[in-house]
């Protein structure tokens, strides 16, 4: 004999229904008991209903007449025009009495735990009844029984304790003399040993099915529902989380424990002891395999099963020193606890014995204060104790699998992977058999947390990097670009997952939390909201995602005082945005203390020579023991691209100016002409060397004249060089007659750093550089005479976005 359960999603209406039907047709190798739950939303509606009678708000009424027409339109569409009347009269006749009922806890203005029982028992009656006749009606062999007639319990309204005993002789009894190929049974209610109607607890159904299965030995437990079995992860906050094929009991138990809603918690009990399996299955997809239910595999297969969650937590903790050494502390704060009828879902105690700390459901959090701090109020006024106080708004995660007392490291690799990405541990807890380590954090990371656990435990070491990207101009939209085209190259060969969920230009906004297609990016961004700073940051944090890290493509000093708000969230900060790092020292340190604080990198290759590998190379040098003693480079691309192509068939004007429309200066070109942009690179290498400077320290041989400085805009700039063409070529005739190119040069030497102009001679290092390139020659310890050259391409969109990109993919490695 079989078992089947289908939940209130696979009865929710006739269209389920005949589903249902198809399923238990194709069983015909064995004798069917199927136990359904009312019709999907039934119950919450026939709870609600009560409530509003027991408020006296006339109201209810209208939910009764919405409950009576979801059942009376089930039978019209299901059954033959012929046999409707006999069905429509019986649950008429059974809504009557519900109404009955609700009348008089309208009229007394309450409701009891026995009469709610009684209300919400009608949900599983009438869908039971409705579904045994269409069974008939469509030619299988079947009828109803009430389970009410099989399954006795004691008189806890709400969530009765069945009693075994007479239960199972009830059962066994009904089956030895009832040869039906298919029974349809009510899960979810049963009567006291007295006929009073009783509840099993919400998810009571897939309870119902197991003390019957359990009672006549079944082959096997259906649970029928609306996912394909039980998950590594909540599927609906884990998207690359799987079905598990197989799993033991215990871990089954540990799962559902925690929040895995496909099983109810009790339901493996009954079987677990006759060794029945259970078979978790899909109503809406048979054909999938589902989960099997079965004893241990005796240690073989995964060591972690599942990560499940559970919410709505609060802890609760009794602490002080009074408690160190005194025997009976745990067994009064527990009594107290039990005698309020307050489960306990998990418990934590220091080693010390100075405090023990529980997690229990948040809606008791106040009342075990009242009742805890009343218990102890003797120990609380001498202060042995402190007051009790509850932290609410958390939530318990668990990674579960029967193998993992069996491999070391497990808990490190949860903790760690957590701590990665800023979820803070409130409370932890590891039972003796090791089958579960579960963590209490706040309930606003978990989505985060189990996303994070998941791709540590299931996936296969693919780290998905979530981008929030400002500024897509220039070098944006080639980073953009480069992102896509590498898209496929990074997942198979580095396993990195890149997506972009958010992007932002001076105008607007944009986000997709599964990741804006990057072939139409520009459409996507044309549609979104109106830009602002502070709620692209607020969306990033209410995203709250593992790995995600902002990019700045800008040159805005308001974006770049963001980075400290980014950082303390533990979001990486990837930026081509020099202000932030030449900014005052005291700033610069506090970014790098914070990177280091929330584990969230702080990277800045492109602030230093575009795509070259400066800041990296300089990084291991310091990091090997070598240290810094000069510094000569040539650090504007675009001052180099400016000063190769003027001479004296060209005007200065126009150099700058194509050097402005190829992208090799900034919007502002000033910001590179007067040496700004220089000084502040040789300052971040500066500092980036050990040394403590600041910008106004930094000596500027500024070749420009002092009207050009003073502009305010660049119609205004242009004009200057226009006007002091004369001077220009004078520089360049001095440097040509002495046989020299000017380069635009910085030096640190001895804790001092300047910038200027220089009249570089034949065969000097900088003599040949050609184009936007750049060069740094590194004087240190290693390299006293000869330094370290690093030389390339030091402008350019396209090479400044693949710094940023080679940023990314360095934070996707840590």
């Amino acid at each position: 004999m079989k078992v089947l359960k289908f939940g209130g999603t696979s009865v929710a209406s006739s269209q389920e229904i005949r589903r249902v039907r198809s399923i238990v047709g194709n069983i015909t190798d064995t004798r069917v008991a199927v136990v359904v739950s009312a019709m999907g939303g039934i119950t919450d509606l026939l709870l609600a209903m009560a409530t509003l009678a027991s408020q006296q708000d006339p109201e209810y009424k209208k939910i009764l007449k919405e409950i009576e027409n979801r059942h009376l339109t089930c039978i019209r569409e299901l059954l033959p025009v012929d046999q409707q009347s006999a069905a429509l009269s019986k649950v008429k006749s059974e809504l009557n009495i519900l109404e009955t009922l609700v009348e008089g806890a309208f009229l007394i203005g309450e409701t009891t735990p026995r009469l709610l029982d009684k209300i919400v028992s009608y949900g599983e009656l009438l869908s039971s009844f409705i579904i045994s006749q269409f069974l008939m009606a469509d030619g299988l062999d079947a009828c109803f029984k009430d389970s009410r007639e099989l399954i006795i319990t004691n008189e806890v309204f709400g969530k009765a304790a069945v009693r075994f005993e007479e239960t199972n002789a009830h059962i066994r009894d009904y089956f030895e003399h009832n040869n039906t190929q298919v029974n349809v049974l009510p899960g979810f209610i049963a009567s006291s040993s007295n006929g009073n109607s009783t509840t099993l607890g919400r998810g009571g159904s897939d309870y119902t099915a197991a003390v019957i299965a359990a009672a006549v030995e079944a082959e096997e437990l259906e649970i029928w529902t609306d996912v394909s079995g039980m998950y590594t992860a909540n599927p609906k906050l884990v998207k690359q989380a799987k079905a598990i094929e197989h799993i033991s009991y215990e871990e089954a138990m540990e799962l559902s424990h925690f929040g895995a809603k496909v099983l109810y918690p009790p339901t493996i009990q009954p079987v677990l002891s006759k060794n029945i399996p259970i078979r978790i299955k899909n109503t809406f997809q048979p054909d999938s395999p589902g989960t099997l239910v079965t004893r241990s595999k005796n240690g073989k297969g995964k060591t972690v099963r599942g990560i499940s969650n559970i919410g709505g937590i609060a802890l609760v903790s009794l602490e002080g020193p009074g408690m160190i050494g005194i025997p009976g502390i745990s067994k009064r704060f527990f009594e107290v606890l039990s005698l309020a009828d307050i489960s306990v879902v998990m418990i934590t105690q220091a080693s010390s014995e100075h405090s023990i700390c529980v997690g229990i459901a948040e809606q008791d959090a106040d009342l075990a204060v009242t009742v805890v701090n009343e218990a102890f109020a003797y120990e609380i006024e001498s202060r042995k104790l402190k007051p009790v106080l509850a932290e609410k708004g958390l939530a318990i995660i668990a990674l579960v699998g029967d193998n993992m007392k069996s491999h070391q490291g497990l808990s490190g690799k949860m903790f760690s992977s957590l701590g990665k990405n800023n979820v803070n541990i409130r409370a932890i807890a590891q039972g003796a058999s090791e089958r579960n380590i579960s963590a209490v954090i706040v309930q606003e990371d978990v989505k985060k947390a189990l996303n994070t656990l998941h791709e540590a435990f299931f996936e296969e070491q693919v780290k998905q990097l979530n981008l929030f990207v400002m500024g897509v101009g220039n070098v944006g939209s080639k980073f953009l670009n480069q992102v896509q085209q590498q898209k496929k190259y990074l997942k198979e060969n580095l396993k990195l997952n890149i997506r972009v969920v958010g992007i932002s230009n001076s105008r607007t906004m944009a986000f997709d939390e599964n990741g804006i297609p990057l072939t139409d990016w520009e459409q996507v961004l044309s549609k979104g909201q109106p830009a602002n700073a502070d709620q692209f940051l607020a969306q990033i944090r209410k995203l709250n995602y593992r790995n995600s890290i902002f990019v700045d493509n800008t040159a805005s000093e308001d974006v770049a005082a963001m980075y400290e708000s980014f950082l303390r969230q533990s979001i990486s900060v990837v930026t081509c945005n020099k202000i932030a790092c030449s900014s005052d020292y005291e700033n610069y340190r506090k970014l790098k203390r914070l990177a280091r604080e929330y584990n969230a990198p702080f990277l800045f290759e492109t602030n230093v020579g575009a795509g070259l590998p400066i800041l990296d190379t300089l990084k291991h040098l310091i990091a090997s023991g070598d240290r810094v003693h000069k510094i000569q480079a040539v650090l504007s691309g675009s001052l180099n691209f400016v000063w190769n192509n003027f001479n004296d068939n060209t005007t200065f004007y126009k150099v700058v100016k194509q050097a402005q429309e190829e992208g090799y200066t900034e919007p502002d070109p000033k910001i590179d002409l007067s040496g700004i942009d220089v000084m502040r690179k040789i300052l971040i290498l500066a500092r980036e060397s050990g040394y403590q400077l600041d910008i106004d320290a930094i000596e500027n041989k500024s070749f420009l004249p002092e009207e050009s400085l003073e502009t305010q805009d660049n119609d205004a700039f242009f004009n200057t060089l226009e006007k002091h063409e004369p001077a220009f070529q004078q520089l360049y005739k001095e440097a040509a007659e002495e046989d020299c190119k000017l380069k635009y040069v910085a030096e640190f030497a001895d804790g001092q750093a300047n910038v200027g102009l220089h009249k570089i001679p034949r065969g000097h290092d900088f003599y040949n550089l050609e184009g936007s390139d750049n060069i740094v020659l590194f004087y240190t310890e290693r390299y006293p005479r000869q330094p370290l050259i690093i030389k390339g391409a030091g402008a350019g969109a396209a090479v400044t976005a693949s710094g940023i990109f080679a940023d990314i993919i360095r934070i996707g490695n840590f």
